[in-house]
This record gives C-alpha cells, structure tokens and sequence, in this order.
C-alpha cells in the first residue's frame, strides 16, 4: 500500500506543477510545453506502477510498466522485426498507394460532376464497412504477407482523404476564379495556382486522419493471417500464451510509431501551410 500512497502523492503534486506551468506566463514557451505533456506522462506512469505494486496486481491482468519497460529492453530484436513487417511494409506501402490513389481520384471526380454524385455516396458506404469483414477478404485475396495488409490500408485510407481533398478543392471562392478566368487560365493552371493552395489545409488533415487508421489497419489485418512476425500477429500469440508484457510492449511500439508518423505530417504540413491562419503565431 506504501507504494500506491507514494505514486499517489507523486501524481497529485505532479499534477499541481503541471496546472501552475500551464497557467504561468511561459506557458508559450518550447520548455513549458514540453515539460507539461511529459510530466504528465511520467506522473500516470508511476501512478501506474503504484497500483500494481500496491495492491499485488497479477502481471496477468496488468503489468507494472518496470516490467514492461524490461521485457521492452530485452525483446529490441522481436520488436524491430515486427515494426519493420507492420509498419514499415504494410501501413507506410498502403498509406502511400491510398494516398496517392485517393488524390487522384479526387481530382477526377472535380472534373465529372457524374462522379461527384455517384462516387463518393458509394465511398461513403464503402468508408462504414467494419474492417474485421473486409480484412480476412483482402488476406484470402493477397496472401498472407505485407501485401494483404498493405491492401486493408488503401481500403482505410482512402475515403478519408479522398473526402478532405475533394472539400478543399471546392474551398477556393467565385471571385478568386473568374479572376483565374479574367487572366485566361485554364484548368491546370487554376488547378495548381489557386485551388490546390487552397485545398493543402484539408488534404493534410485528411493525411493526418489516415496516419493512425493505417496503422489500426495493418495491426488488426495481421489477426487474420500472417508471417510469423508482425505487431498483429506478435499481439494475438503473446495474449494466447499469456506474455502480457510483450504485448504491452507492442503496444508502446504501436504508439510511438503513430505519433512519430503524425508528427512528421503535422512538421510537413506547418512547412508547406505557413500561410494559412491556422499556422500562423
């Protein structure tokens, strides 16, 4: 019980500095923000470890994030391959292929006002599909490896982006158009001078919407076949044989990879859009 009191206090005065930081006036400031979100981190961590510790918590149900933070330590290999096969090959591939397929598509459909009405209805019933109905079909389709995961990703990624990018390019207003039309543009000039500009904001926020989906997507694909490697995979066998803690660490894998991969769109989009008022200050 020593244990939770301790982490209980910790938290509580962790929590306190973390209210004072924000509120001061340096809250603006890199250091600030760094130290707030991480601070906070560290203080559910050991918060964590005060109540498996505390009240003799089975590392069945839950284990502490010591031993998590070992079986982390001693398993760098396994996890390596298993972000290499998931991440690297399967939701990076099928992140890029949806992308790119999605803006394409979505330029198509600004040029045919047939497939604005006809398109993006079926892509929005095809958006609601559950993925644990369409991920064992791609598997049976594209085998076992990176490919049928890849497949799950472009089905995921898709709809989001193509609906983001399809709304930006209409973002551009009537005046700023016929000024196109006044100048004699044409429609790939107005296109990548105008409208395209215009619609990076949405793109990238579709972009970043699909960042954790294609994630989500090659993890849960791996439940239905795969190499003998992969998160999925690693995830579903340690929970049969009961190595919580490496699927623990499979889990924090997962998440430092997601949040490196929004990072880096999130970095991209705030040097492409500096303009846009919702970079700016």
């Amino acid at each position: 019980m020593s244990w939770f009191i301790a982490s209980l206090v910790f938290w509580i005065c962790a929590w306190f500095l973390n209210v004072r930081l924000a509120s001061s006036k340096a809250s603006d400031t890199l250091v600030v923000r760094i130290i707030v979100p991480l601070l906070f981190g560290i203080s559910i961590l050991v918060l964590w470890e005060g109540l498996v510790r505390g009240f003799n918590v089975s590392q069945v149900i839950l284990p502490a994030p010591s031993q998590i933070g070992a079986t982390f330590a001693s398993s760098l290999e396994t996890l390596w391959i298993d972000f290499q096969q998931t991440v690297l090959k399967g939701a990076l591939r099928g992140f890029a292929i949806g992308a790119a397929a999605a803006f394409f598509t979505a330029i198509l459909i600004d040029r045919s006002s047939f497939l604005t009405r006809g398109l993006l209805p079926i892509g929005n019933f095809v958006a609601a599909l559950p993925i644990v109905g369409i991920a064992p079909i791609l598997v049976n389709w594209f085998g076992f490896d990176w490919q049928s995961k890849a497949a799950v990703v472009v089905v995921m990624v898709f709809f989001p982006i193509l609906v983001n990018t399809v709304q930006g390019l209409r973002e551009a207003d009537t005046m700023q158009r016929d000024l196109m039309r006044t100048y004699a543009a044409g429609y790939t000039q107005t296109l990548l001078k105008l409208r395209l500009p215009a619609a990076l904001p949405f793109i990238f926020n579709g972009l970043k919407i699909a960042t954790t989906l294609a994630l989500i997507g090659a993890i849960v694909a791996e439940y239905f076949g795969s190499p003998i490697r992969g998160m999925g995979f690693r995830i579903s066998t340690g929970v049969g044989s009961l190595s919580i803690d490496l699927v623990w660490a499979e889990i924090a894998v997962a998440a430092l990879a997601g949040s490196a991969f929004y990072g880096i769109v999130a970095f991209i989009e705030k040097r492409v859009t500096f303009w846009h008022p919702s970079q700016r200050g």
